[in-house]
């Protein structure tokens, strides 16, 4: 049988105690002899931790599992400290046909015995997982409910993250308040998107407009001032780029605005534009481009006034 030796050490300070790679390495070709298995390839992570899977000779062992057959380790704790990563190394090597040995915990699964331990392992592993996830799932539940804090998402067009809170950059703000605007006068996904990508608007990642990326910004409540996680709904911290009624004029009755509001006392969050938005750096401002190539840029209200008091030009439907 072909071997794999890894061998592994965190710090220099387990190296100086005598838990050194060579020592670890030694013992464990004396343990090939005594089985007769053949010294196929020695991996050695120095000063690498064993809570992550990203290790450089244990990531080119794996990739070089079609030359060994049993993967041997001197303790468990050498290859992995986290059970969940053992546990998908596991199935990873069952599912290629190899086998693991770790030495002094006799844990080996060319026995018997050693494949019913690893099944156990495998099944506190993943019961570990799920109560990992029943904890997460708890916590982003009491977030959504109290309207508190970021729930994971990315910063949506309009927004942007500092500080763990959302703040309006104020140029994308103007955008997302024309695209309402140009949808309540009843221009189409299309027309709003194509008259975008005509006057030189940029998506949030710098690229072109579709009418996909139109609608997800017109079915955000984000921009109404809520937040909605695993179908709850309720007010954010985040300033509002436009009322509600003009939300619900594009989608109908939101649900989330009957739930409890949290306070509004103190003093609003200044919204600041953002720096290195990429049509500032473009010399002429899109405004002035959007004026040149299409007329007049379709005027929007800011968070007050009529919803669908705005005027102005708009795309026509093609």
């Amino acid at each position: 049988m072909r071997a794999a030796l890894y061998a592994r050490v965190s710090t220099e300070d387990q190296a100086r105690e005598g838990f050194s790679l060579d020592a670890q390495v030694k013992r464990m070709e004396a343990y090939c002899r005594v089985r007769g298995w053949d010294v196929a390839g020695v991996y050695r992570d120095e000063g690498q931790s064993g809570r992550s899977s990203s290790r450089p000779e244990y990531t080119r062992m794996m990739a070089e599992a079609d030359s060994w057959d049993v993967l041997l380790v001197l303790k468990m704790d050498r290859i992995h400290r986290n059970s969940v990563n053992f546990a998908v190394m596991m199935n990873d090597l069952r599912s290629k046909g190899k086998e693991f040995n770790s030495m002094q915990d006799k844990f080996d699964t060319t026995t018997a015995m050693g494949r019913f331990v690893m099944d156990i392992m495998q099944r506190i592993a993943q019961l570990e997982s799920e109560q990992i996830g029943e904890r997460v799932k708890l916590g982003m539940t009491y977030k959504a409910k109290g309207g508190n804090g970021h729930l994971g998402s990315g910063h949506p067009y309009g927004y942007r993250y500092e500080g763990g809170e959302l703040l309006v950059v104020e140029e994308e703000a103007s955008v997302v308040r024309s695209i309402y605007d140009m949808r309540i006068r009843g221009s189409t996904l299309k027309d709003i998107s194509d008259f975008l990508n005509s006057v030189g608007v940029p998506s949030k990642k710098g690229g072109r407009w579709s009418p996909q990326t139109v609608s997800g910004v017109l079915k955000n409540p984000i921009y109404a001032g809520y937040r909605v996680w695993n179908g709850i709904s309720c007010r954010g911290e985040q300033e509002p780029i436009i009322e509600v009624e003009r939300y619900e004029a594009v989608n109908g009755p939101f649900e989330g605005a009957r739930c409890a509001r949290r306070s509004t006392s103190g003093s609003p969050r200044r919204s600041r534009p953002r720096k290195d938005t990429p049509w500032r750096r473009r010399g002429p401002s899109w405004r002035t481009t959007a004026s040149q190539k299409a007329g007049t840029w379709p005027r929007s209200t800011r968070t007050t006034g009529s919803p669908g008091g705005a005027t102005g030009a708009q795309p026509t439907a093609g």
